[in-house]
């Protein structure tokens, strides 16, 4: 998830007096602040053609065949197939998010919305809001996905009060409910927009106003009861305004003291309903604060356990933000992993050479092979999976580049998966990192592994042993064996 507004530049423009009009909305601003109905400019909008949103495009077929410009097919992505003990399906577990995927517009700092859809009509109108989500689980049908994903403030209108806002939730739920039943499609996870909103501007549960924190609060409870009437499999928590632009108005430990304590009601109410999914956090640096308080994976467990949350929640680790915060593509999930806290992952990617959050679609084949590695030695993602966080590039306009997009990245993830499963079945690199640390299956090594060792038995072992030779890492060989296998 990101929260990185594809802004409209007419406020800046306006600022500087060029003349240029107005902006009537704030659907046409961003994927996560949905416009006022009382200023949105109504487009024409179209409920199907013949009853379809996306005519022309049929149900994506298997075609392992297919020539280089055949991309409206899967060519490695085969549900059925059985890799590594279980099918495709069951590994990749994949998702479509509904923000950037039927919100966005292609707005960003520096130019005007490029993408029209046909079936939305500019207004933030509960007619709109279902119409979208009809065409939405027409594109999940025809791509073949099981899984999709939300944020409450997506795919309903937020009213003048909480009351109201609550009520559109629930009449774009009821069809939602509908629509579920009708294709057979499950909400891997839903989660509440606690940034975008300009209450929010301080954050939500570190906000420094205990009003606002109680209104995230109450937010919050009706986003987890939603989600459990979805069926939701998890729910997530960013805080894409917990953190702060200058330490100079801020008490950090209050804030971190009050995010836990937010959590914790989180977990009461969950338990109150009866809510079974498992509750997920998502780390990020940076953006839209200056400094965000999740920042990585291992910040983030470090808070959990801290606070003593750490049996209820674990991680959806966002690989985009991971690069963000300076780190290797596949780093926080196989920390997250390491310690047993993976929960689910957002499938994206970024430009590292950029200082931003892009959300690209994960096209890169060996990100995949290395983040399908981890997930194949821990048994699979369940009940988390691999949600697409991606967005199509502004210049992308036609409605098949939806399609496109996801395909490409979904079969770059199969692709990642049979690459992982023949580099753990021939076991080369599992052997030579084993062998990488056997000093420490034995002897000195063996009561250091277990905790067991004194500062004492290490000197003693040093004047018996003498100076200890330095045993080359053997880098560029491991490397070598990762590209036999992409």
């Amino acid at each position: 998830m990101t929260c990185v507004q594809s802004l409209c530049p007419i406020s800046c423009l306006d600022q500087f007096q060029w003349g240029w009009h107005t902006c009537t909305s704030s659907a046409e601003m961003s994927s996560f602040a949905p416009a006022s109905s009382k200023k949105a400019k109504k487009r024409s909008a179209v409920d199907g053609v013949d009853g379809e949103f996306f005519p022309g495009i049929q149900k994506i077929a298997y075609r392992p065949d297919a020539g280089p410009e055949d991309v409206l097919c899967f060519k490695h992505y085969n549900a059925a197939e059985v890799v590594y003990g279980k099918s495709m399906e069951e590994w990749l577990r994949f998702s479509v998010c509904f923000w950037h995927t039927f919100r966005g517009t292609g707005a960003d700092p520096f130019g005007f919305p490029t993408l029209h859809r046909p079936w939305d009509d500019g207004t933030d109108s509960l007619d709109n809001a279902k119409r979208r989500l009809r065409a939405a689980f027409e594109f999940f049908t025809k791509l073949g996905v099981k899984y999709w994903t939300f944020h409450d403030r997506d795919i309903a209108p937020e009213g003048g009060n909480l009351a109201e806002t609550n009520k559109n939730l629930d009449e774009v739920v009821d069809l939602a409910v509908e629509l579920q039943a009708q294709t057979g499609m499950k909400l891997l996870w839903g989660t509440c927009n606690l940034f975008a909103n300009p209450r929010y501007m301080n954050g939500a549960a570190t906000n420094p106003d205990a009003h606002i924190v109680a209104h995230a609060a109450a937010q919050v409870k009706k986003g987890l009861e939603v989600t459990k009437r979805l069926g939701g499999e998890n729910f997530v928590f960013w805080g894409g305004r917990e953190g702060y632009h200058t330490i100079l108005n801020t008490d950090v430990l209050a804030e971190l003291s009050h995010m836990a304590n937010f959590f914790k009601m989180a977990v009461a109410h969950k338990k109150k309903i009866g809510f079974a999914g498992q509750f997920l956090v998502e780390p990020k640096p940076k953006e839209p604060t200056k400094h965000q308080y999740d920042y990585d994976a291992m910040t983030v467990i470090g808070f959990l356990k801290h606070f003593g949350l750490d049996s209820d929640f674990k991680l959806n680790i966002e690989p985009n933000h991971t690069t963000l915060a300076g780190h290797g593509y596949e780093h926080d999930v196989v920390v997250a992993a390491a310690f047993g806290m993976l929960g689910s992952i957002d499938s994206n990617t970024g430009s590292p050479d950029l200082g931003w959050d892009t959300d690209q679609f994960p096209m890169d084949v060996k990100n995949c092979t290395m983040v399908m590695k981890t997930v194949l030695e821990m048994g699979g993602l369940a009940p988390g999976g691999l949600n697409f966080d991606c967005k199509v590039r502004r210049e992308s306009t036609d409605l098949e580049d939806m399609f496109i997009s996801h395909v490409g990245a979904m079969d770059s993830f199969a692709r990642g998966l049979k690459n992982a499963a023949k580099l753990l079945q021939e076991g080369v690199l599992t052997r030579l990192v084993k062998e990488r640390y056997l000093t420490f299956s034995s002897g000195i090594g063996a009561k250091i592994a277990k905790g067991s060792a004194t500062m004492e038995e290490c000197e003693e072992y040093i004047m018996q042993k003498g100076e200890p030779e330095a045993a080359s890492g053997k880098q560029e060989k491991f490397e070598a064996i990762l590209n036999h296998y992409v």
